[in-house]
């Protein structure tokens, strides 16, 4: 049987409602013991009201299996001007006039009732490109799964009362690794998603890339040396950063990740409901690029190229060919990856060997998400699909692209070839990094 937590690859109807089922008991799940008074609120300018997120969830299941692939009207008119991402900005969601909550949950039950209907009756040739292997189904389940972390990005946020998780799973230990590198050798490789399989437009075509040799860290940086970092005064020596990330240092006035606390001369660090000490074997997390970018000058190293991370993730010099996960054609597992969302956190660095890729690197899928230094510009021979505003609006030298995934992404989101992208001052996502150095 197929794993529902893994992308759908065919137009089968019993796959399909159950991955759908399986996402919304989840979704559902992570708000369940919120009052209606804070998923309403707005707790920060950059992130919308959890309501709102709610409701896009359900508005983008109508505009494309309701309306696009089952000829449907609207189940709520005024609902789609509102959940609408273009039209409205986050920092103005707030002001938006929400549905309470008896509304929101019967929307997005109507919604759900009248995709599965629509699922029974389609027909292949209607719309064929949307519909083959499952396309849009996919593409409404992963907008979902990318809302959840979105989700949890705000929940990470709320102060008073701050988010208790219902369950807990405990993540492995890890091992030292003494802030080893690993050498990529110099040579040609393919990067992007092959033919086959869901993949966004951003991530294709799957081309050859020719790149000289690095080297790079076994695994992501880690709170303990980032503490050394601030330390050292990091944060407010000019000459390890750059002339944009000096300003954004300035103006924020940052002197730490944005989940660190001062306390008695130490640190802790937010975790969710948990302030804690400072637990040194964990990955930093709440980093921006900036800050990302002075640490690895710092160590007298620089971010890798998205290039790099994919070909130290994925490629497999010996067969000549790209992996679909570091360690190879194997679904993710709860010991090869951090991916599930329950632990809610991190997990400690050297947790997860099994999940090394070809080279030795380890954790590149999972736990954080991780900075790269490069501008998020479309792939030789891009087409915008299925629908421009995904990708092509964002393209240029104003956000910078992070690759691997979180401990908040789901698996199907957090394959080797996906491209996330933010401005480079965000902190509220769950990112991190490791660093790299030339081989020359």
């Amino acid at each position: 049987m197929s794993d529902p937590d893994l992308p759908i690859r065919a137009l089968d109807r019993d796959v399909i409602s159950t991955r759908l089922e399986r996402i919304r008991e989840r979704t559902l799940s992570l708000v369940a013991g919120l009052d209606w008074e804070v998923l309403i609120e707005q707790h920060v300018s950059i992130l919308s009201p959890m309501v709102w997120d709610l409701g896009h969830i359900a508005n983008f299941e109508e505009l494309w299996l309701c309306q696009r692939i089952g000829g449907g009207s609207d189940l709520h008119a005024d609902y789609a001007e509102m959940f609408d991402a273009v039209i409205n900005p986050r920092p103005t969601r707030k002001d938006l006039l929400l549905p309470v909550a008896r509304q929101l949950l019967e929307y997005m039950s109507d919604v759900r009732s009248l995709t599965l209907e629509i699922l029974e009756k389609i027909e292949s040739q209607t719309e064929p490109d949307l519909l083959d292997d499952g396309f849009v189904y996919e593409l409404v389940a992963e907008h979902e799964e990318q809302h959840q972390e979105t989700l949890l990005q705000a929940l990470q946020m709320l102060d008073k009362p701050s988010y208790i998780p219902a369950q807990r799973r405990r993540l492995p230990e890890g091992r030292s690794l003494d802030n080893e590198m690993i050498l990529i050798p110099a040579g040609a490789c393919l990067v992007g998603s092959p033919n086959g399989g869901f993949s966004y437009d951003n991530e294709r075509n799957a081309h050859e890339v020719d790149l000289p040799g690095f080297y790079l860290d076994t695994t992501p940086v880690s709170c303990g040396s980032f503490e050394a970092f601030v330390g050292d005064g990091g944060y407010n020596r000019k000459e390890l950063w750059s002339r944009e990330g000096w300003q954004w240092q300035t103006d924020s006035g940052a002197q730490s990740p944005a989940n660190w606390q001062r306390d008695n001369g130490g640190w802790l660090a937010r975790l969710m409901d948990r302030l804690d000490p400072l637990r040194r074997d964990l990955p930093v997390t709440h980093v921006s690029y900036w800050e990302a970018e002075a640490y690895s000058r710092w160590a007298g190293k620089r971010l890798p190229t998205e290039m790099e991370w994919e070909k130290a993730a994925l490629w497999d010099d010996e067969k000549g060919e790209t992996r679909p996960y570091p360690w190879g054609v194997e679904s993710p597992t709860r010991a090869r990856a951090n991916l599930d969302q329950l632990g809610f956190e991190p997990a400690s660095l050297g947790a997860y060997p099994q999940g090394a890729s070809f080279y030795g690197a380890e954790q590149m899928i999972g736990d954080v998400w991780e900075w790269t230094s490069s501008n998020f510009i479309p792939y030789p021979g891009f087409e915008a699909y299925p629908y421009a505003e995904y990708s092509e609006v964002f393209f240029g030298d104003a956000y910078k692209v992070l690759r691997g995934g979180s401990w908040a992404t789901r698996p199907a989101v957090a394959r080797g070839t996906f491209r996330n992208w933010d401005f480079p001052i965000r902190r509220q996502i769950f990112s991190g990094f490791r660093c790299a150095r030339s081989a020359d």
